[in-house]
Formats: C-alpha cells, structure tokens, sequence
C-alpha cells in the first residue's frame, strides 16, 4: 500500500509539471468532480466552447474509512477437509479500511472532443495500479469540417470507449473506489449494476428530454472467442430545473444481452464493497472477498433489466428512488430467475451553501437462489456529511442489514450485520 501511494504521487507531481501549463481554464461538457457536481448525472451539454488549445486536467480521489461492525448468524456448521468450520463468521474489529486512491486524466483534444481515463492507484481487489477504464466524448463535429452537422450536434453526443456504461441512474451516484463525493453514504447499493464494457452510446438530449441508445459486448475482460451477442441498453427520461427551488428528473434504462460465457452486470466492481469481511468466514481475505454485504444475482449467461430512478430536489430537501427487476440465468440453468431492487433516499442539505446534510436511506433486494430458496435482504443507513470545503467531505453512518430465507448451511443464514461507519473523501 506504501509503494502504491508513493507510485500515486510520482505519477501525480510527474503529469502535473509535464501538463501545469494546460492546466489554466476548464473543459467543457466534464461533470465536476466535487461538490458542484452532486447533482449532476450525465456530463453536461453545453453549445458554448472554451477549446483555444490542447488542455490537460490531472485529478484525483482519495478515501478512507474507520470501520465499527459487528456481525452474526445461525448457519449450521459446515466443516471442510482439515475440520475447520466455514460458516464460522470472520472476527470483526474496529480497525481503519485501507485507504483507496483515483488518478484521473481529462483531456481536450479539440473542440467538442474529450478524452477521460480513470486509474486505480490503490484499490481493495488489485494491489497494483491497473487502469479502470475510458472513453472518447465528441459533443461537436467540427475536425470534419467546421460546422459539420452542428444543427443536430448541438442536442447530440457521442461516446466511446471501456468504462461504465450508462445504465440506470444509480451508478452515477456511487462511490468510484476512491470518488466517493457522489455518494451521500458509505456504502454502494446492494445489487449494483456497475460494468465497465467496451460501449458506444449516442445521446440526443434537448428541452429536459434525455434519449439515449448503446451497445456493448458485456465483457469485462476482452478474449478473442465467439459465443457472445450483442447487449443493447437505453435510458429514456426528463430532467428539467422547473424553477429556482425546484428540479425534477425521471428515468428509465433497460439493458439486455441474450448471450454471453461470462457477464460481470452485478459483479463487474473491481473496487469492491466499504463493508469489509461482513458475512465472510475466517478464511476470508480483503482482495478474494471483496464483495462484502453485496447482493450477486449469479447470472452469468444471460440477462434482461431495467431500472427506474426519480430524483426530485426542492430547496434543501432531496429525494432519489430506484426500482429495479433482472432475470436471467447461470451458466448450468435452463430457465431464468428474477432479482427486484427497491431504494428510497432522502436527504436535507442545509448551511451556508449546504455544507451539511442528514438522511436516511433503504434498500431491499428479494430473489431466488439457484437452489430454489427465496431470499431477500434489507439494508437501511442513517448518517449525515460535512462539506469541510467543495473538495472535502467527512461521513458518518449507522448501517444495518439483515438476511432471510438463506438455507441453514449457507453462511448468511439469519445473517445480520450492523454498526458505525466514518469515512473521508477528498476529491478535485
């Protein structure tokens, strides 16, 4: 972690005196990655242009967490070879997380085309720094020719590249490794559709109507082999400022690959979970566990889902819903399953420029194992967050979460795990 963090700096002192003189200014249609950017969804699209010259915007994340946890089950004991109990729960201390860290790389190539790349530096699954993913945004067409197609560039955006695709609305407020600024809480939602895939998505969005259509290959890593359909995904919604105290947005995504030899949909995070070690057993390791308290639907053949999200903002008041259905099935199944996600969070922002803000969240996912077992966990957080500047941010959060209808020998078998968590963000 040491070297990582040393590795994180020399990068980061390198490309800041390398690229320090295209640092002035900023870059337009780029969601900003601090507190001005809470809520900000899709990047931006905006007509106007600062391009003069090449620019090269170097940022970064870092987080950090103190964790205050206790869990519990009744899971029958399970004994393997050597007679050791694996569903003997995994001895939780209060103990500080390890600290994760982005380097991000935002470059203007020319007007109206933007290249994004995200590093991890230090993450809980890899110990090496590996690249997350990127893409190329073009917002104008004008290194055809000037004035190519403005007429209908000027509602339309393009984007390329391996990185998360842009289903549902959730994804764009959760925690990125390090980037955690977006996430009012601690911890990601329970069934999190986070995939970073090979994508092209077209944007047309005009008067608060957001269109969008893209495909993939559903593939985290990229083999040369057959056997994989096209996925296709989509989000339709409306997001419209109605009045100064008043912003409205709704959307609806639907993705859907017929098949694949592996999908990473709801497992694709190779961050992983803030909750470490809960429900894991003794042999568990930070890197090998690294889904902690998440919820894996297991489909990894097929998949068809969708996802509904409003958010609504009056003043300091703030609401943000998601209701989410897939199905789909393993490799060894012949007939699909089916996994609902509910969510409702609401949240008061208050202080001068509301620097604070207090809330609740609740989250539920229900399903049906490939045993046949009915499932169903619940989660609900209450915390709140201290803006200490726009690039600052310090949580604090009570979590609670409950398993039912895990057989007996399942090591989530009346599973429950709940406690404190501090985190600190910094982000720019």
């Amino acid at each position: 972690m040491k070297r990582n963090l040393l590795k994180a700096g020399f990068i980061a002192a390198l490309l800041t005196a390398t690229f320090g003189f295209a640092q002035e200014g900023k870059l337009d249609n780029l969601k900003p990655r601090d507190k001005r950017g809470l809520t900000v969804f899709e990047n931006p699209k905006d007509t106007v242009s600062t391009f003069d010259h090449l620019r090269v915007k170097v940022g970064g994340a870092f987080a950090l967490q103190f964790q205050g946890l206790k869990h519990e089950n009744s899971a029958t004991p399970v004994l393997n070879a050597t007679g050791v109990n694996t569903n003997q729960l995994f001895d939780l201390g209060n103990n500080i997380n390890l600290p994760t860290a982005n380097l991000d790389l935002d470059v203007a190539l020319y007007d109206g085309v933007n290249l994004h790349l995200r590093t991890f530096l230090s993450s809980r699954h890899h110990n090496e720094t590996y690249v997350k993913g990127g893409y190329l945004q073009i917002d104008k067409l004008d290194f055809i020719e000037k004035g190519f197609a403005e007429d209908i560039m000027k509602y339309t955006t393009i984007k390329v590249g391996q990185d998360q695709i842009n289903y549902g609305d959730a994804q764009l407020r959760r925690s990125d490794n390090a980037y955690a600024i977006m996430n009012p809480f601690v911890g990601n939602y329970l069934m999190d559709a986070y995939a970073t895939f090979p994508f092209a998505e077209v944007y047309y969005r005009r008067n608060g109507v957001i269109v969008m259509g893209g495909v993939t290959n559903g593939r985290l890593n990229q083999t040369a082999t057959g056997g994989t359909s096209p996925g296709i995904y989509g989000k339709l919604g409306y997001d419209k400022q109605l009045n100064s105290d008043l912003r409205v947005r709704l959307t609806g995504s639907v993705y859907n690959i017929a098949r694949a030899p592996r999908l990473d949909f709801y497992n694709g995070d190779r961050a992983g979970s803030r909750y470490y070690f809960v429900m894991e057993n003794t042999a568990a390791t930070s890197s090998a566990q690294m889904r902690s308290g998440m919820v894996d639907p297991d489909f990894q053949n097929t998949l068809t889902s969708f996802m509904i999200n409003p958010f609504v903002k009056y003043k300091g008041l703030e609401f943000f819903g998601i209701f989410e259905s897939a199905s789909g099935r393993n490799l060894t199944e012949t007939e699909r399953r089916t996994y609902n996600q509910y969510a409702a969070e609401l949240l008061y922002r208050f202080g001068t420029d509301e620097n604070f803000y207090f809330g609740g969240r609740y989250n539920k996912v229900d399903g049906k194992l490939i045993s046949g077992d009915d499932i169903s966990v619940d989660r609900y957080n209450i915390g709140g967050g201290w803006f200490m500047t726009k690039n600052i941010l310090t949580k604090l959060e009570y979590v609670n979460q409950k398993y039912d209808g895990y057989p007996a020998t399942n090591i989530k078998s009346d599973g429950k795990f709940n406690g404190f968590m501090l985190e600190a963000v910094i982000s720019f």
